[in-house]
């Protein structure tokens, strides 16, 4: 096995070593930690949105932000995630948390790029147009194409892969304030189309309303992400709580502010969950007479997901690695394209995997419903690692580092009552994720595939866990 797929903690990547300054920190935050499609979801939900971001952000970043940036600076270990917990509960726990991590992503990409397919088709205003939003076949390529593209582009090198990144964090900046500037001219001139007064914005607690409390609390994460990246960060004890700190604001104005925005231009109750940011931007510029602007927001949409995916596959591809999962999977697994020294096959088997899901996510329902189930294995899985990161600041707060200058206001107590918050969020997430939304039409299957997904990744993981340690034992005997 090459030096590389060693755990980080002895060797770094290839492609790994260049520190990471306050700014790039920064922006990393940024782009992990929001996403468009979240946008639309929250609008489709009515006013009372607003009030749930709020909430979430109190229930989910907050706590999540504490905990991270204490852990951070008292155990600022190349691997971050992964060693946390294994500091805290033993090397079975610290495999499973980095197993988790990866898989979890694995959901992410169909589902990101369902989204985007979905945008994409507002590029043109033709029937053939429409006819391919209920054609599920085009969602299904389109996100098979998807993977390919961020999959080559990844194979050939962070250099070139970076350019998609790039260009999706562009791409969504700019898509903002597009959609900022629309609902700003058409509020003055025409008024809200959604009535946005102190009764509707007040959040339910039917099932659909706390079924997407849910994914709200899904939306907030991203900010554990960075600890992956410990040994490429610069100062980490003093760079990740400053960048941080000034990326909260900037994730909580375009979630907010976006989602105000789309409210002001369409009707809460027309909004759509997959299409609702183009909707408001074809209804927007059809009231100002500005249609020329739908087709580029429909590309600044789809290139913002696409570069999405191309950053998180290339990150997540690596995870692995930097967590030492590669100690309990086959050597294979660590193989480098032999000229961009990229890991080859773990991209190819992510890709693979995230492809299965499409076809399990479409199987047996509608487009719209293969959305829905994407989305709920994604919170599901993405979620679950978390209740170990707040479950380690709570144990590893008992025993604070020595010479840390970095403190937080309140010491342990704050650290373990934001903890207990961000395990009760996490918890009751999981618990609502699995849940069908109730215009499911085949609740069961919707279910099955919920819960049986999430059970096989979980049983997976054991059981290289179990292979890999029984296979190191007899290596000690021999």
């Amino acid at each position: 096995m090459t030096s590389f797929a060693r755990s980080t903690t002895d060797s770094q990547p290839p492609e790994l070593t260049r520190a990471l300054g306050p700014r790039d920190v920064l922006l990393y935050f940024i782009t992990a930690g929001t996403n468009l499609q979240w946008v639309a979801v929250a609008a489709a939900a009515g006013p009372s949105s607003i009030v749930v971001w709020v909430l979430g952000g109190l229930a989910m970043f907050l706590p999540l932000a504490v905990c991270v940036v204490y852990l951070s600076a008292h155990h600022p270990d190349h691997g971050g995630l992964y060693v946390w917990s294994k500091r805290a509960f033993g090397p079975f726990a610290g495999f499973l948390t980095g197993w988790l991590f990866w898989t979890s992503n694995l959901p992410y990409f169909p589902g990101l790029l369902y989204f985007a397919a979905g945008n994409a088709l507002f590029l043109t205003s033709s029937d053939a147009a429409r006819e391919l939003a209920q054609t599920p076949a085009y969602f299904v390529i389109f996100a098979l194409l998807g993977l390919a593209l961020a999959t080559v582009l990844n194979v050939t090198g962070l250099g070139l892969a970076k350019q998609l990144s790039n260009a999706g964090a562009y791409a969504r900046s700019a898509l903002i304030v597009l959609i900022t500037a629309i609902a700003l001219v058409v509020y003055v001139n025409h008024g809200s189309a959604t009535q946005i007064t102190p009764t509707t914005l007040l959040p339910g607690f039917g099932l659909e309303q706390l079924l997407f409390w849910s994914t709200i609390a899904f939306a907030w994460t991203g900010a554990e992400s960075a600890s992956f990246m410990g040994g490429e960060i610069r100062d980490p004890r003093r760079t990740v709580p400053r960048a941080l700190a000034a990326a909260a604001p900037i994730i909580a104005a375009i979630y907010i502010v976006g989602t105000l925005s789309v409210l002001v231009t369409v009707p809460s109750g027309e909004s759509d969950s997959l299409y609702g940011i183009m909707q408001a931007v074809t209804e927007g510029a059809e009231r100002l007479g500005l249609t020329g602007v739908v087709p580029v927001a429909a590309l600044l949409v789809t290139i913002a997901c696409l570069g999405s995916v191309g950053a998180w596959l290339g990150s997540v591809a690596r995870i692995p690695f930097v967590a030492g999962v590669d100690r309990f999977l086959p050597p294979s697994f660590a193989h480098l394209h032999p000229r961009w020294r990229t890991p080859v096959t773990a991209l190819v088997l992510q890709a693979t995997i995230a492809a299965l899901f499409v076809f399990l996510g479409q199987a047996g329902t509608t487009v719209k419903g293969a959305y829905e189930v994407l989305i709920s294995m994604m919170v599901i899985a993405v979620l679950m690692p978390f209740l170990f990161l707040f479950s380690a600041a709570i144990k590893l707060s008992a025993t604070p580092t020595p010479g840390v200058q970095v403190r937080i206001p309140g010491g342990r107590t704050t650290v373990v009552l934001m903890a207990v918050v961000g395990l009760a969020t996490t918890a009751g997430s999981i618990i609502l994720a699995a849940i069908p939304r109730p215009d499911e039409a085949n609740k069961l299957l919707a279910i099955t595939k919920i819960v049986g997904s999430t059970s096989l990744m979980l049983a997976i993981g054991v059981a290289i866990y179990a292979v890999g340690t029984h296979r190191a034992r007899r290596r000690e005997r021999a």
